[in-house]
């Protein structure tokens, strides 16, 4: 196995491990939005009921999006997606704990945003180096002789 070899699987590897802790991480968050009555979720910013209900199936939602397709090998681009939308969630969520006057406790949802943002990216820099060795393949195809490959 080469260096090369090594660190993508390292990579891959840690990809997997974050994902799995956020997708739990959200599938709890999210299905207690959708069971805990919405009387008990007031926080010191007062968010309508069915929009905290709306997050919580987004939550759910994303949490699934961003294991299953990996998973099952089935639509893997669906992740990046997945955690793009959560992003867009975890910026909400800073936002909304700013403005309730709690800034330090902001620093948990940003740090999270964070490491979707880094997934995101992981996944467009994996394609990437996909894509380029698909193309050197290719090229190397074209002017090599097949007993060179």
């Amino acid at each position: 196995m080469t260096e090369q070899n090594g660190t993508s699987r390292k990579l891959h590897y840690g990809l997997w491990i974050i994902q799995v802790i956020l997708a739990l991480i959200f599938l709890f968050a999210g299905s207690m939005k959708l069971i805990v009555p919405i009387e008990e979720m007031k926080g010191p910013v007062q968010l309508p009921g069915l929009f905290l209900r709306f997050i919580g199936v987004c939550e759910v939602l994303g949490g699934i999006g961003l294991v299953l397709p990996g998973l099952l090998r089935i639509r893997p681009g669906l992740t990046p997606l997945a955690a793009a939308g959560l992003v867009i969630i975890m910026i909400g969520a800073t936002v909304t704990t700013i403005m309730g006057g709690q800034a330090a406790i902001a620093i948990l949802p940003f740090a999270v945003g964070v490491l979707f943002g880094g997934r995101c990216l992981g996944a467009l820099a994996h394609r990437a180096v996909e894509r380029e060795k698909l193309i050197f393949r290719m090229v190397c195809g074209i002017f090599l002789p097949a007993s060179f490959l």
